[in-house]
Parts: structure tokens; C-alpha cells; sequence
């Protein structure tokens, strides 16, 4: 099996031409071709010769995965389904590898519409650690990370890979629990030599995972959105169980060290679910926790899930709640719901995807 191009930065490119006796220049030839041009296949690569190219093609491929299914909402938003092979363990690092004995699993992602913009969420990996509550992809398990490749295959392979005006990391997966990965995918987005996208395109969201949060509030100027939920403890541990390892105050503790009043900003994820975290004292509580801090927060309608007890919070419920923050000084704004017609809740796919699989 031959070995992928895509996900490699220049640095690694480079090698691939010392290895193979190419110009070295041939780096960041290959560097345009993959990620400004967004070829499929090396012979594209026309301004390498074609003994160059017939060197690569013996042992490398460009590698970008085409998507097994695509489904689109009413409202625009496209859902897509992508096979990968990815590794179990989170220590290992398979973006130079090649993709013998790693599990086969599929991911998705998902482009969302709005006007001028065009916000691809992206996967970072198959199912998830986290294991929250309400989460489709948590309750998969853990089944691996994806390498760069695969992470930026999902910017290369859709439809509207050329219309992209933001990513968010924030569909299957915790991005901070596969962080090489993710920062090598955000490396090949911002340099120069590939995507030349500016950091504050970028959001990655996290239920925050500390020492991951720290290096990537310290290496990048992207943005940082924290699945929050609940500002109470021990309500958020019943839905989170990371809040054990990771408290919300913890996090929030590290958060207050950076700034936050210029480009890069902070916000924080609250799904809203009746009966449980939508009232007074949870509005009160949530600004007593991040009173002070220049953020912003996103009320979340909950997309419905099969054996979960909470339903989403009613728009006038939510609409009190978002208006009572900003009485206390806190913006707060209601998120649009979108794609729910293509389940374009992360995971419901995938899952159901498995399903057939192991049906077969």
C-alpha cells in the first residue's frame, strides 16, 4: 500500500525529495499541487518532470479519500461520510505512515452555509474518549485517531472545498485528545506553503482537556470554543464525565491567562435541555463563572437522540435564558439549527453507518 502525500507539511515533503534524489525545490512544488491546486493524483503534478513524477508514484500516492455518502438539508447544509483507517492508540502518530493494520471505521463531516460563509465541521477522530451523555459520537467508543491526511482529505474532498471560508473543529472526536494530528492538519491550514488561511478561521472546540489546551493556546492564535453545558459541578460530571479529570473551573482557571480582546476569541458551547440546565439559577450560575472574561456564549437546541432522557429546552425558555445573560453583561446569542432533516448531529451517520456494517 503506498504512502499518502496528503497531511505531510513541507518539512516532510522535502524529505520524501531527499529520499527520492528530486530537487529539493520539488517540496514546495508538491506543497502548491496538494494544497492550492488540490489535485488527486501525482501525475497532475505537471510542472514536475515526468521522471520525478514516475519516482513518486512508485512508492507514494496523494491520497485524498472520497466520500462513501452525501447528504444535503433543506437549509443547504451538506452532510458527508468518509471511510478511514485510523490508529486505536492516541500516542501514535500515522500521518508519515502507511495504513497497514489500522482499524477501518468512518467519519463525518459537515459544510454549513450562511450567506458569504462557507464553515466546514471537521472530524478529528472516529468515535470518542469523551463519552458524554448526549453525545451520538461518545456513545460509539473510541475507535481511533485519523491522521493529517484524513483530517485535511476532508477539506480537499468535498464539493465545496474551493468555497471554504472557516472550519470548525468540532465533529466527531476531542481535538485536544489527538493533538499532533490536529496541529500538524492546522500547521498545512495556515502556512503559506499550503492553505495560507489566517488563524481566525479556525475554531477548534474542546470539553478541555488541559495540558492539550495549554500548548495550543501557547502555539496557535486560532480560536477556542469550550463544550460547557452546565456551569454547575456535579450536574455537568452526571453529562461529562471528563469534568472529573478536567474541571470546568480548571479550565477556565488556564483560560483567564490568555487574552482574548484581540482576533482570537473564546466562547462556550451551552445545549440547552429541559428541565435539567435552562433556568434562573443555571443562567446566574453560568455568570458567575465566566463574569470578567471576554467571551461569548452559544445557546444549543438539542438535536434529539434515541434513549436520552432530555428533551431540548422550548424557544421561549431559551430566549429568557439568552436574554438574562445579556442583561448581566455576558453576550449570548441562540445558534440557528441546522441540517437537523440530514441528522447532521455528528455520530447519527456514522453510527448508523457501523450498524450496516456489522449487519453484513
Amino acid at each position: 500500500m503506498k504512502i499518502r502525500l496528503i497531511g505531510k507539511n513541507l518539512e516532510e515533503l522535502s524529505r520524501v525529495t531527499l529520499e527520492l534524489g528530486l530537487p529539493k525545490f520539488t517540496a514546495r512544488q508538491m506543497a502548491s499541487w496538494l494544497y492550492v491546486k488540490k489535485v488527486r493524483t501525482i501525475d497532475e503534478m505537471t510542472n514536475l518532470s515526468k521522471a520525478a513524477r514516475a519516482a513518486l508514484n512508485g512508492k507514494y500516492e496523494v491520497g485524498v479519500q472520497s466520500p462513501l455518502t452525501v447528504m444535503q438539508s433543506s437549509d443547504g447544509t451538506r452532510k458527508y461520510l468518509f471511510p478511514v483507517r485510523c490508529a486505536h492508540s492516541r500516542e501514535l502518530n500515522w500521518s508519515s505512515s502507511r495504513d497497514e493494520g489500522l482499524e477501518e471505521a468512518a467519519i463525518e463531516a459537515v459544510m454549513i452555509p450562511d450567506g458569504d460563509r462557507a464553515t466546514l465541521c471537521v472530524s478529528s477522530q472516529s468515535g470518542c474518549r469523551m463519552n458524554c451523555r448526549f453525545c451520538m459520537t461518545g456513545r460509539q467508543g473510541f475507535h481511533g485517531n485519523l491522521s493529517a491526511a484524513d483530517i485535511i482529505s476532508q477539506f480537499i474532498a468535498i464539493d465545496e472545498s474551493d468555497q471554504l471560508t472557516n472550519t470548525v473543529f468540532m465533529g466527531m472526536g476531542e481535538p485536544l485528545d489527538n493533538y499532533d494530528n490536529v496541529m500538524r492538519a492546522i500547521e498545512i491550514l495556515t502556512a503559506d506553503w499550503g492553505f495560507g488561511w489566517s488563524p481566525k478561521r479556525i475554531t477548534l472546540s474542546t470539553i478541555g482537556v488541559i495540558p492539550a489546551l495549554k500548548r495550543y493556546l501557547d502555539q496557535t492564535r486560532c480560536n477556542l470554543a469550550v463544550s460547557l453545558h452546565n456551569p454547575i459541578p456535579a450536574e455537568r460530571l452526571s453529562m461529562m464525565p471528563a469534568e472529573k479529570a478536567f474541571p470546568v473551573r480548571d479550565v477556565l482557571a488556564l483560560i483567564r491567562q490568555y487574552d482574548f480582546s484581540g482576533q482570537r476569541r473564546v466562547s462556550f458551547e451551552y445545549t440547552m435541555f429541559a428541565g435539567f440546565n435552562d433556568d434562573k439559577a443555571h443562567a446566574d450560575a453560568l455568570w458567575r463563572l465566566l463574569k470578567g472574561l471576554e467571551c461569548r456564549i452559544n445557546l444549543i437546541r438539542f438535536h434529539k437522540i434515541p434513549d436520552f432522557p432530555y428533551e431540548s429546552s422550548s424557544q421561549v425558555v431559551m430566549e429568557n435564558f439568552r436574554d438574562r445573560l445579556n442583561r448581566l453583561g455576558i453576550t449570548t446569542t441562540i445558534r440557528a439549527s441546522r441540517g437537523e432533516d440530514i441528522l447532521a448531529a455528528c455520530g447519527l451517520l456514522a453510527g448508523e453507518h457501523a450498524a450496516k456494517t456489522e449487519q453484513r
